[in-house]
C-alpha cells in the first residue's frame, strides 16, 4: 500500500504528483498489463533483446 503524507501548506496537485511517481515506481500497472495475455518465453526474450538494441543505438547517437 502506498502512503503519501501531505505536508502543511502543500497543494493537493503536488501530493498527487508524488503519489503517481511512487505508484509508477512500484510497477503494478505494468505487471497488470503484462498479465492480460500470455506471452511465450521466446517472444518475451526476443522483445527484450530488441529493446536492449534500441537503447544501445540511442546511447551511440548521444555520444556522436
Amino acid at each position: 500500500m502506498i502512503i503519501i503524507n501531505v505536508k502543511d501548506g502543500e497543494s493537493l496537485d503536488k501530493a498527487l504528483k508524488r503519489f503517481k511517481k511512487k505508484f509508477e515506481k512500484t510497477g503494478v500497472l505494468r505487471e497488470l498489463r503484462s498479465r492480460q495475455a500470455y506471452e511465450k518465453k521466446s517472444v518475451a526474450r526476443r522483445h527484450e533483446i530488441k529493446h536492449a538494441i534500441y537503447i544501445q543505438n540511442m546511447n551511440k547517437e548521444e555520444t556522436v
